[in-house]
C-alpha cells in the first residue's frame, strides 16, 4: 500500500483551491498556492539529489515558508527533521549528523549558527529564507523553473515522515521517528474530537518545529481544510489582537500561554466572541488557570496529553460535553493506555494507584533514530514507557500526576511537585510556579518552590509557605521559596525545571 502524508494538502487543495490556508499579517496564501509552491520545492529538491527516505533539516519560525517547505520535503519522499530556531551551532550540527540530513532549509536571521553547523556536519545544501549572503542558496532556488505539476513520491504508511528530536532533558536528544500513517491519524482523530472544520481559523503561536503545533495544529488544519494564522513570536497582547482581527475560532497552547493571556487581556480592548474552543497540552495545566480562563473568556479548555514519541496526542477530552475537567481525557481511537507499577504490572483504576503511564497504538513512534538500545528500553514489555506518573479513574479518564524524574522523595515520602504547584497557583499573587527537590543531608531531598509574582502583587516567603502549609500535608509544603521575575522556558513556553535545579 502506498501512502504519503502530503496527500492531505493535495486533497484539500482539490476540494477548495481558493480557500485561505495560511495567514501571516497581510500575507494570505490559498490551498492551491501552498500546494503548487510545495510541488516546486519537491521537484527542485529531487533535482538536487534528495531521494525518497533522505532526511532534510527544516529550521524556520512560524512563517508560510515552513508550511510550504514541510509539504515539499514530504512530496519529494524526504523525511522532515524539524529544528528549533533557537539552537546553537553545536546543537544544530548534532541533529544534522545524527539524522544523516542531506540538506538544510533555514532562516536568514539565524544563518550564523546554521551555516557553522552545516559546515561542521558536512551538509553542503543549505537553503535560506531571507538573506543568504555567501553562506547558502536562496530559498527561491527551490521555487524556480516552470510549474512542475503534481509531485507526490510513493511512500508506505509505516515509512518515516518526520524525525523530531526530544528536548534532551536527560542526556543527549534522541530523534523520535514518526510514520506517515501515525501522523495522519494523529491529525484526523483529535481534530474530529474537537470538531475542527473548514470554517475554523486556528491561531498558531506554538512553534511549528514542535510536535504539538506540527501535528495537532498544522497537520490537522491542512487535513480538514481550515485556516492557520501564524504568529512567529508569542506576545500575549499581539495574540489577542490577532484573535480579534482574524476572527480566530481555535486556540492551542501550553499552560504558560494561558497564564500570559489572562494577565494581558485587561490591558487591551478586544472582541473574542469568535473563539469557540481552546486546547491545552505540552504540560499539565493548573486547575486555577483552567477555571480563570474559562470564566474570563467563556470558552472551554480541552486538555490532552501526548509526547513527541506519540506523534503529539495520546489522550484527549472527548468533547466539550463529555470532558472531565482537570483530566487529560481518554485514549484517542487506536491508542491504549495502562498504568504500570515498578514491576511492569498493570494497576487497577483509582487515584491511589499511581504508576507509570505506558502507551500502545499506531500513532506511537517507530523508534529512536539509529538507537536500537534506547528504543528497546523505551518499549520494554511491548508498551512505550512515557516516564510520566499518572492514574486512570473508574471511567477511563487519565490524570497525570508528574514526571518520574521530577518526583521528590522527602524522608521516604513521595512528593509530587505538580500537586504543590496547584496549591501555589491558587494564591492570587502567584503568576508562575515550579517545585523541585534539592539535596538534604537528613531527608535525602527537601522541597523548594521557585515563584514569579504577578505585576502589582506582592507576597512574602513566609506568607506563601503558610498558604501551602494550610492546604497540603506537612511533608509536602516547600521549606524555602525563591522569587524570580520569570521562570526559564523552552521555545514552546514549557517551564524548564532542569535549569532551576542545583547543579
Amino acid at each position: 500500500m502506498d501512502f504519503n502524508l502530503a496527500v492531505m494538502l493535495r486533497e484539500s487543495a482539490r476540494r477548495a483551491p481558493g480557500k485561505t490556508a495560511v495567514i501571516l499579517g497581510d500575507i494570505r496564501l490559498s490551498y492551491a498556492q501552498v500546494d503548487e509552491l510545495s510541488d516546486r520545492v519537491a521537484a527542485n529538491l529531487a533535482a538536487a539529489g534528495v531521494a525518497p527516505g533522505d532526511r532534510v533539516g527544516l529550521q524556520l519560525p512560524n512563517i508560510p515558508w515552513f508550511v510550504i517547505a514541510y509539504f515539499g520535503i514530504l512530496k519529494a519522499g524526504g523525511v522532515v527533521v524539524p529544528m528549533n530556531v533557537l539552537l546553537k551551532a553545536p546543537e544544530i550540527a548534532f541533529q544534522l549528523e545524527d539524522s544523516g540530513a542531506r540538506a538544510l532549509i533555514t532562516y536568514g536571521g539565524i544563518l550564523g549558527e546554521s551555516a557553522k553547523a552545516a559546515e561542521s556536519s558536512g551538509v553542503t545544501a543549505v537553503y535560506v529564507v531571507g538573506d543568504a549572503g555567501s553562506a547558502g542558496t536562496p530559498f527561491e532556488a527551490l521555487l524556480a523553473g516552470d510549474a512542475p505539476g503534481p509531485q507526490l513520491a510513493l511512500r508506505g504508511p509505516a515509512d518515516p515522515a518526520v524525525i523530531i528530536y526530544t528536548s534532551g532533558t536527560t542526556g543527549t536528544p534522541k530523534g523520535a521517528v514518526l510514520s506517515h500513517i501515525g501522523l495522519y491519524m494523529n491529525a484526523d482523530i483529535p481534530g474530529r474530537l474537537f470538531e475542527f472544520s473548514v470554517d475554523d481559523i486556528a491561531l498558531v503561536a506554538l512553534p511549528l518545529f514542535h510536535v504539538f503545533a506540527l501535528s495537532s495544529i498544522m497537520n490537522t488544519c491542512v487535513l480538514l481544510g481550515g485556516t492557520m494564522t501564524l504568529v512567529p513570536r508569542f506576545d500575549p497582547v499581539a495574540v489577542l489582537e490577532i484573535m480579534q482581527r482574524d476572527r480566530v475560532t481555535v486556540f492551542m497552547g501550553v499552560p504558560t500561554m494561558y497564564i500570559a493571556l489572562l494577565q494581558a487581556v485587561d490591558s487591551v480592548d478586544v472582541d473574542l466572541s469568535s473563539l469557540r474552543v481552546a486546547v491545552s497540552g505540552g504540560a499539565p495545566i493548573p486547575a486555577e488557570v483552567i477555571d480563570s480562563f474559562e470564566s474570563r473568556f467563556r470558552v472551554p479548555i480541552l486538555e490532552g496529553y501526548g509526547l513527541s514519541e506519540s506523534s503529539s496526542t495520546a489522550t484527549f477530552n472527548i468533547s466539550v460535553s463529555e470532558r472531565k475537567v482537570y483530566s487529560v481525557g481518554k485514549p484517542i481511537w487506536g491508542t491504549s493506555v495502562q498504568i504500570w507499577d515498578e514491576a511492569s504490572r498493570p494497576l487497577p483504576p483509582g487515584a491511589e494507584h499511581v504508576g507509570e503511564v505506558v502507551l500502545r497504538g499506531m500513532n506511537i513512534m517507530i523508534g529512536y533514530h539509529d538507537k536500537p538500545e534506547a528504543t528497546a528500553k523505551a518499549f520494554a514489555g511491548g508498551w512505550f514507557h512515557t516516564g510520566d506518573l499518572g492514574y486512570l479513574d473508574q471511567d477511563g479518564f487519565l490524570f497525570i500526576v508528574d514526571r518520574i524524574k521530577d518526583l521528590i522523595i522527602r524522608g521516604g515520602y513521595n512528593v509530587y511537585p505538580r500537586e504543590v504547584e496547584e496549591v501555589l497557583y491558587a494564591h492570587p499573587a502567584v503568576a508562575e510556579a515550579a517545585v523541585i527537590g534539592v539535596p538534604d543531608p537528613k531527608l535525602g531531598e527537601e522541597v523548594r518552590a521557585i515563584v514569579a509574582v504577578k505585576p502589582g502583587q506582592s507576597v512574602t516567603e513566609a506568607e506563601l509557605i503558610a498558604f501551602v502549609k494550610e492546604r497540603a500535608a506537612a511533608y509536602k509544603y516547600p521549606r524555602t521559596i525563591e522569587f524570580r521575575d520569570s521562570l526559564p522556558k523552552n521555545a514552546t513556553g514549557k517551564i524548564l525545571k532542569k535549569e532551576l535545579r542545583p547543579s
